[in-house]
């Protein structure tokens, strides 16, 4: 009874510490923002949709991150020829040891190993003293860097080069490359035809591949 009197007789003065109270427990519960006209405003961000769109932007990140797959087809003296997945990035030696690596009488010597893979590449390893027609050597081969003007030098080609002109296959180059070493640099393009096996019909079609400096 003496509490219930004491309320009644000093309820008034208990209001207003009781309303401020109410009021910052109010304004640290709710979500709010500061205008920048100092009003109280509530804030429209959501932190759950926040968290998903950073979730959902580290996995795009790491998608980023992970190669492309690209199918490569290695045949001829590996032990296990057949089709491999690879990365893109990976070289022509990875293909051959995704393949269990080169048999015994493998010729590797045309192969360029640094080459970098293609989606669909065909990798062909020839035997030691395998004869190779000219469309064969085509995938033996990976074409090397030529001149800017898409010309093959036939004074400082070697025989790998050489061989990416359309009509010179293996026996041809070996040939200008002997010649070279036995005459000197060739003072013309119609002098490559004093190389033993190019004749008139042959050098037509190769005037407009190679040039001489």
């Amino acid at each position: 009874m003496l509490f219930l009197s004491f309320v009644s007789d000093n309820w008034r003065k208990f209001l207003f510490p009781m309303a401020a109270i109410a009021v910052i427990v109010a304004f640290l519960l709710i979500p709010h923002g500061q205008a920048d006209n100092g009003q109280l405003v509530l804030s429209d961000q959501n932190p759950l949709k926040e968290i998903n769109e950073e979730a959902s932007k580290e996995v795009n990140d790491t998608e980023l991150l992970v190669p492309a797959v690209i199918m490569v087809d290695v045949k001829g003296a590996v032990r296990h020829p057949g089709v491999y997945t690879m990365e893109e990035g990976n070289r022509i030696i990875d293909a051959i040891n995704a393949a269990g690596g080169y048999l015994p009488d493998a010729d590797s010597r045309l192969l360029n190993h640094a080459m970098k893979l293609t989606d669909e590449l065909l990798v062909y390893v020839p035997l030691v003293g395998e004869e190779l027609l000219e469309s064969e050597v085509s995938l033996v081969l990976q074409q090397n860097p030529q001149d800017k003007d898409g010309l093959v030098n036939i004074n400082t080609a070697d025989e790998s080069l050489l061989m990416t002109i359309n009509g010179i296959g293996l026996a041809k180059a070996s040939a200008i490359i002997n010649y070279r070493d036995e005459h000197g640099p060739f003072s013309s393009l119609e002098s490559i035809m004093d190389v033993s096996g190019i004749g008139q019909k042959t050098f037509e079609k190769l005037e407009h591949q190679i040039k001489v400096d």
